[in-house]
């Protein structure tokens, strides 16, 4: 009974969770084989600023609370150093143009 509960418990958190999503345009996949780490997708730009742009998908629970409350939590690492700039948009022509 134990491993079923376990095995629902995982599965709820896994719908309750967004993922990166591989997307047309992407050039690049970080942490494809560090285990402590999801891959990353993204399309990374060889500009001076470094651009990078990944996809996530939200989960049904996630796009429901953003639905009902507009809010949107982010949380990024400086490691202590100053913070990079971040954007976040739910259209891909704000941060990414592919042909």
């Amino acid at each position: 009974m134990n491993f079923l509960k376990t095995i629902i418990i995982n599965l709820i958190e896994k719908l309750k969770t967004m993922k990166p999503i591989e997307f047309k345009g992407q050039n690049v996949v970080f942490a494809k084989n560090q285990k402590e780490y999801l891959p990353l997708p993204a399309f990374k730009a060889d500009t001076p600023q470094g651009e990078v742009v990944s996809c996530w998908k939200l989960s049904f629970i996630e796009r429901v609370r953003i639905l009902l409350t507009g809010k949107m939590w982010a949380s990024l690492m400086s490691f202590n150093k100053p913070l990079t700039p971040s954007f976040f948009s739910t259209k891909k022509s704000d941060v990414l143009i592919v042909n």
